[in-house]
Order: C-alpha cells, then sequence, then structure tokens
C-alpha cells in the first residue's frame, strides 16, 4: 500500500469508529415512513470535493468526514467519474460510434461506495448521484454541440442515448448490489428554451432518463429526484410531474412565480427537499439573516421536509456554516 493511500485508509479507520449521537439511519427511515420527529426537521446540503477526493479511499474519507462535521441527515456520494470529451463527435451521427463504457471504467468509485458501506451504512442512508443520459452526452460533446445535434436529428443522437444508458444501468445494479440504499436521480434538459420544441425532451430525453430512474425505484428504498436547474430556470415542471423518486428537490423559484415548499410537494406529491437558494443567504448572509430564513422556510412547508439548497452549494463554503444551518433545522418544527 502506497503512503498516501495508508494515511487515506488510516483516517477513514479513525472517522469510521467515530460515535455518531442519533442514528440518522433509522431517523430518516422513520421520517420517510411518516414518523416524523418533533421539533426536528432533517437537513443536508451537497457540494464538490475537488480533484483529489474524486473517487477511490481519499473520496471515502472526505465524504465520511464531511458527513460527521456537518450533522447532516443522509449520505450523498458525488458521481466525479465524468465521460471524457469525445473529439471525433462532429455530427449527429458520430453518436453511434460511443464505446460502451463498462463495470471497469466505474471501478474507482465503486472502491468509495464499498468503503463507505462497509463504514456508515448502519448509521446513515447511503445514497449515490446519478447524472441522466443527456447530462453524460454533455460531457462527451459539449453542450452546446449536443443541442445543436438533437435539433438537426435527433434519431441519429438517440444511438449515443441508448449507449450511455446502457452503461448507466451496469453502474446503477453494482451500486445496489454493494449495498446503496438509493440514488440522488438528476435530470436536466427541460428547461425554459433549452430547445426549439418540448417534443425534444419528450421523446428523446426522458424515455432515457427513465430507464435507470424506473430500475432505482423498484429496488432502493430512499430516492431523491433533482431537478437541476444549473444551466437554465425552468417555466414549470410539467413533463417531470411524472418522474420516480421519493423527494423531490428542485429550485422553488420558476420563470413565472415562486413556488412554496408545500406548494411544490403538492405538485409532485411527495415531500420536498430544499428551500435556499444555494447562490443567497446559505452562501453569504450574516447568520441572524440565514437563521430567520430558515425557520421562515420550515415553518411554510409541509411536516415531511428536508431543509437543503436548491442544488450544490459553493466547493470552498465554510463546513461549519453548513453545520450551523443543519443545527438550526434540527431545532425547528415545521
Amino acid at each position: 500500500m502506497h503512503l498516501r493511500q495508508r494515511r487515506h485508509f488510516l483516517q477513514f479507520s479513525q472517522l469510521a469508529a467515530a460515535p455518531v449521537p442519533i442514528n440518522k439511519r433509522r431517523l430518516m427511515l422513520d421520517w420517510l415512513a411518516n414518523k416524523t420527529t418533533p421539533n426536528y426537521t432533517p437537513a443536508a446540503f451537497f457540494l464538490h470535493f475537488g480533484a483529489d477526493f474524486k473517487a477511490g479511499p481519499a473520496a471515502a474519507t472526505r465524504h465520511l468526514e464531511y458527513f460527521r462535521q456537518t450533522g447532516m441527515d443522509l449520505l450523498k456520494i458525488q458521481f466525479e467519474q465524468t465521460y471524457s470529451r469525445q473529439d471525433f463527435l462532429q455530427t449527429p451521427a458520430d453518436w453511434a460510434k460511443l464505446k460502451l463504457a463498462k463495470l471497469d471504467f466505474y471501478e474507482p468509485l465503486l472502491v468509495t461506495v464499498r468503503q463507505l458501506v462497509k463504514a456508515a451504512k448502519k448509521d446513515a442512508l447511503l445514497l449515490m448521484t446519478l447524472y441522466s443520459p443527456f447530462m453524460c452526452a454533455g460531457h462527451c460533446g459539449s453542450s452546446p454541440l449536443l443541442k445543436q445535434h438533437l435539433e438537426e436529428n435527433p434519431e441519429a443522437v438517440k444511438k449515443g442515448l441508448e449507449i450511455l444508458t446502457e452503461s448507466q444501468l451496469l453502474f446503477v445494479r453494482a451500486c445496489i448490489a454493494e449495498g446503496i440504499d438509493g440514488f440522488y436521480m438528476s435530470t436536466q434538459g427541460y428547461e425554459a428554451k433549452r430547445f426549439s420544441s418540448p417534443q425534444i425532451f419528450n421523446n428523446y430525453i426522458k424515455p432515457y432518463d427513465l430507464v435507470s430512474m424506473r430500475e432505482i425505484q423498484k429496488n432502493c428504498q430512499f430516492n431523491i429526484l433533482h431537478v437541476c436547474d444549473y444551466v437554465a430556470p425552468y417555466a414549470n415542471y410539467d413533463a417531470v410531474y411524472d418522474y420516480p423518486g421519493h423527494i423531490i428537490n428542485c429550485n422553488a423559484k420558476l420563470t413565472s412565480q415562486h413556488l412554496t415548499a408545500a406548494e411544490i410537494s403538492k405538485r409532485f406529491k411527495r415531500p420536498f427537499m430544499g428551500g435556499l437558494d444555494r447562490h443567497g443567504l446559505i452562501a453569504s448572509g450574516s447568520p441572524a439573516a440565514l437563521e430567520t430564513e430558515i425557520k421562515s422556510v420550515i415553518r411554510s412547508s409541509r411536516r415531511q421536509f428536508i431543509l437543503g439548497a436548491d442544488c450544490t452549494v459553493a466547493a470552498d463554503t465554510d463546513w461549519n456554516r453548513l453545520r450551523q444551518a443543519i443545527a438550526i433545522a434540527h431545532q425547528t418544527a415545521a
């Protein structure tokens, strides 16, 4: 074992042995069954950990450090093994030439999964982040190029989405076999003005989203649907209300209106996770202003609610700031 790997192993062993005052796994399974804890709102925030913590033992150590230090209520593993840019993608027909990524491609991240399952599953629900096949296609070619090709010849691009979906299923099934409790399932493509016609999303993005999502929902007990507005805002969520997932995480701000937590829960017919703008007070507000906003968001929600941001917070966010926000939620009832 290399010295660096040994250091990560020792750090990880010490973290794994650290006591957890509340069993967050039992707490969140009870919460999902509508057995909420009085005067306690669950909370979790997600961020990227940097180039040194993308996969393997180092990623496992970092995820566990973050979970312990912030006091959050579930442990989500970041998916950092994105596809590399494929320069041969010049025309829509080129998408059929994508090479199927098999399990050896995902093995470094599966190492992270195995270590966290062994060390933390008794204490916490473990969720794997999953980007949609459309989002993975954007890693293979630039997002503008993917959009151009879907506008020109979506039937040709579909061949590449099929390959990416097949690869994703291999990874999903491997994670489930290793003991993952669920997935944080991310979708894009239905944003306002993303495509010239909503039929591109309905016919060529949504069907491939649903392949893995349905497999996940059938086999996992705790899944979060994340409607990602990283690229652009949404006019509405009409096309994704029927997506699987036990919980919905999305931005309450649409282009035409601002929804409350309770309204989002009602529309998606499931509990809502979120409430805080990742660019707002959680990023730079005073402690007092942040506390006021957190309490306001929670009190406008339904009883089953998880405090969080609308997407990942900035990577350089102070962990102690997040810990304080989570502590406020843990003392506030919906």
